[in-house]
C-alpha cells in the first residue's frame, strides 16, 4: 500500500546492494585499492573479514563473504559465479574515457568505452566474483 499513499516524506531514502564474494581480501584489492572505495565498516580488522561496508562519495556496498573462513572452499564455485549474470551494478561516471585509462593502467583488461542502444557512453567490465559493473552517461 506504500505507492497509493500521499506521503510528504519518503520511509526510505538510500539503498546499499550486498554482493556475496568469494575471498574479502581479493574484493578488497579490487574495489578499495583500484575502484578507490574505502571502508567505512568491516567485522573485523584487517582484510581478511567477512562483511565490509564499503563508500565512495555518497555510493554505499557491501560486501559479504559466500563462505565462513572454516568452511570456504580452495576455489570459488564456477556454479555459483555463473548466476551472477542477472546482476549488474549501474554507475553514473562522467568522465568514461578517463575512467578507461586509469584502470588500463592499473592492469585491468578491459574493453574500450562503447555508445550503448540507448544514447549513453559506457564502460563495462566485471568485478572478481562475476558481477557487471556498468559506469555510463548521456551522450550530447
Amino acid at each position: 500500500m506504500l505507492g497509493k499513499q500521499n506521503i510528504t516524506e519518503p520511509y526510505f531514502s538510500s539503498m546499499v546492494p550486498l554482493l556475496q564474494v568469494f575471498d574479502m581480501p581479493t574484493s578488497l584489492r579490487f574495489y578499495r585499492d583500484i575502484l578507490g572505495f574505502t571502508v567505512y565498516q568491516s567485522s573485523g580488522m584487517g582484510d581478511d573479514v567477512d562483511w565490509v561496508l564499503l563508500r565512495y562519495g555518497t555510493i554505499e556496498l557491501m560486501l559479504n563473504t559466500a563462505y565462513e573462513k572454516p568452511f570456504r572452499p580452495d576455489t570459488p564455485d564456477e556454479n555459483r559465479n555463473s548466476v551472477h549474470g542477472d546482476t549488474a551494478l549501474y554507475f553514473y561516471c562522467a568522465k568514461i574515457d578517463e575512467l578507461y585509462v586509469y584502470l588500463s593502467e592499473r592492469g585491468m583488461n578491459i574493453q574500450e568505452p562503447s555508445i550503448t542502444g540507448y544514447g549513453w557512453k559506457s564502460l563495462v567490465f566485471f568485478d572478481p566474483d562475476g558481477y557487471e559493473l556498468c559506469f555510463h552517461y548521456p551522450m550530447g
